[in-house]
């Protein structure tokens, strides 16, 4: 290598490093790998939730917002065009109105730009995460699902079922924001009856929401609040926040 092209690499590569790039010595030779691209990738919660298991999950720190959700439309990948309250910045508030149709369409887009993997969290994950920011639920008056609108008179009304602003509520300690809010995030984990015969995810009727408390949704419910709540008392918002199990270094990048 010559002095000439040695200086070149060395005074572009704060450049490329910017970017979303980076740069590898292969074999002796300079060569560039794809990394995520940043543009797509969300804000994370500043420390990973550190599982039972010892298994680190990174986290979105907000939910989905609508500005978010309508770059997914824009793109032609999300059916669904939302607005936010009027009056309401929609870098701000929460995508909410949506079923785990509309949920799925966003994940494959955002795991296509982003060149990353994101998923729902579990619901043990999610409870796992959500522990130190949610009030301890109390034993149910009825177990039986038929009852449940009697043991709602519980949990009714401990959060606002009004749609606020993120970072409205709670923060957890690895600084995951407003998982005791109004919206109820969609999880992976499929609801099949009180049969717990395991069913094929493509034929899954509902999928469990969590929240304040946790409720089964059937998947084409974008407002449980007017019906629709296979098992618990109605959710006031249907929303999203990501997952991975691999973590991006934001913090070391910045586009240029």
């Amino acid at each position: 290598m010559t002095g000439t092209t040695s200086h070149t690499i060395w005074t572009s590569l704060p450049k490329i490093m910017a970017g979303v790039v980076t740069v590898a010595i292969i074999g002796g030779a300079w060569g560039m790998l794809r990394g995520p691209d940043l543009t797509y990738v969300p804000e994370m919660a500043e420390h990973p939730v550190v599982l039972p298991d010892h298994r680190n999950l990174y986290v979105q720190k907000f939910e989905v917002t609508v500005a978010e959700w309508n770059a997914c439309h824009a793109d032609g990948a999300c059916d669904l065009e939302l607005r936010a309250p009027a009056g309401e910045d929609p870098t701000l508030i929460p995508a909410t109105g949506l079923n785990f149709v509309d949920v799925s369409q966003y994940l494959d887009w955002i795991n296509r730009r982003a060149r990353h993997e994101f998923r729902l969290p579990t619901m043990e994950e999610w409870e796992f995460m959500a522990k130190d920011v949610l009030p301890e639920e109390p034993d149910p008056i009825f177990t039986d699902p038929e009852l449940s609108w009697a043991s709602a008179y519980l949990t009714e009304g401990l959060a606002p079922r009004r749609l606020m602003q993120r970072g409205s509520f709670s923060v957890s300690a690895e600084g995951i924001v407003d998982l005791d809010g109004s919206v109820w995030e969609w999880t992976e984990d499929c609801y099949a009856g009180d049969g717990g015969v395991p069913i094929d995810r493509d034929r899954c009727p509902a999928f469990f929401a969590a929240g304040e408390h946790i409720a089964a949704i059937p998947y084409l419910v974008r407002d449980p609040a007017r019906g629709g709540c296979a098992v618990g008392s109605p959710p006031a918002h249907l929303g999203l926040r990501l997952v991975s199990e691999k973590g991006v270094a934001t913090r070391f990048l910045r586009r240029w």
